[in-house]
């Protein structure tokens, strides 16, 4: 195998399709919940992925981010070079409108991007998702919300959000610029954690992040037709 990267170390085979959670882990919880007989594709550093045959009967693998831009450009950087070409990020986020409930699924029509990754990157004021993962992903969970996300560098202390965005989250933008200068295709889908349209936050129970956890990666395999 491709030794091209430096923060992730491969024990196992990588394949061409990638669901990103952030948290590791999430990223175990999904490999147990989607893959058959799940083999770990990288512990490097604490970022815990996985490789395992989907419902399908293809290589599917789960590979954590980390928090935040840097970290996760990183690992989609380092995920394309040794071969992913479809990748979804499927995190958790705070809704910024009162519609949004805890656990609520939310697919990403495009990223603001407020953040410092995606703008070192090259992106402007916002990035798109790729339109053929996108609207899978759309068609695989007609009862999500759908529309405009907000990324940040930060979690606590942020500025207020631009108006128009359903949510604020931490990667999506840097997650798309990535792979549209490495020539790959992602999308995104989150599920709301935190409700912060009344400028308090109100979080879910841990025993209910879990499940939202699972549900979001259920939401974004659909865009792999899983």
């Amino acid at each position: 195998m491709s030794r091209r990267a430096i923060h992730l170390r491969p024990t196992a085979p990588l394949a061409e399709r990638v669901l990103l959670p952030g948290d590791p882990g999430r990223a175990l919880l999904l490999a147990q919940a989607l893959l058959h007989e799940p083999r770990m594709f990288n512990h490097h550093r604490g970022l815990w992925g996985y490789t395992g045959v989907a419902a399908d009967g293809e290589l599917l693998t789960v590979q954590a981010t980390g928090m935040g831009g840097p970290s996760a450009a990183i690992v989609v950087h380092e995920l394309i070079e040794l071969g992913a070409r479809r990748l979804v990020r499927v995190g958790t986020c705070g809704s910024l409108v009162a519609g949004l409930r805890l656990g609520d699924l939310v697919v990403v029509s495009e990223a603001i991007a407020t953040d410092g990754t995606s703008r070192a990157l090259g992106a402007g004021e916002r990035v798109a998702p790729d339109a053929q993962l996108l609207e899978a992903l759309r068609a695989g969970n007609p009862g999500a919300a759908a529309g405009p996300v907000v990324t940040t560098d930060l979690f606590y202390d942020a500025p207020p959000p631009p108006d128009g965005a359903l949510a604020v989250e931490m990667e999506a933008a840097t997650v798309f610029q990535v792979a549209r200068r490495r020539g790959a295709s992602a999308a995104c889908v989150l599920g709301v954690s935190d409700e912060l349209a009344d400028g308090g936050r109100d979080r879910v129970d841990e025993e209910a992040l879990e499940r939202l956890g699972e549900a979001v990666g259920r939401a974004g395999a659909a865009a792999f037709g899983l």
